[in-house]
């Protein structure tokens, strides 16, 4: 566990938390936090405040809204910056292989099933004729 997840957990059940709602904000085994609480005599359970979640990525409280959807981060910034550490959880359903009109080679691209080039520079020697070295021809 980081220095960061550990304050997390510390913060969360002192708040009066599960093992298992931290576990699944940190992503990591219920034992883990589990072993983690009982090692720093965190294990004792206080009265659980129903209306508090804690930002995924910071641990910041954030306060549900009554009839809005809870809240997984407390602002944009920490949401960007846990993506951008977590790229393995983004569920992509819209990836669509290809090969490439002008070069030939494979490619993924993502939300885009109409695509036929896989760069700007195969599009534009495509379109307009330039000379580039197509990488079939090595």
């Amino acid at each position: 566990m980081t220095s960061a997840q550990k304050n997390i957990a510390k913060n969360m059940r002192e708040d009066g938390k599960s093992y298992a709602e931290i576990a699944d904000l940190l992503d990591l085994s219920k034992n883990t936090i589990k072993s983690y609480c009982q090692r720093n005599n965190l294990h004792q359970l206080k009265k659980i405040s129903a209306n508090i979640t804690y930002c995924k990525q910071c641990g910041q409280k954030t306060e549900i809204i009554a009839g809005r959807k809870q809240k997984k981060f407390c602002a944009d910034k920490c949401r960007a910056d846990w993506w951008a550490a977590n790229p393995n959880k983004l569920n992509r359903k819209a990836v669509y292989n290809f090969i490439c009109a002008f070069c030939g080679t494979n490619f993924s691209a993502y939300g885009n099933k109409g695509r036929k080039f896989c760069k700007h520079a195969c599009y534009i020697a495509d379109r307009f004729g330039k000379n580039i070295v197509r990488a079939t021809e090595g």
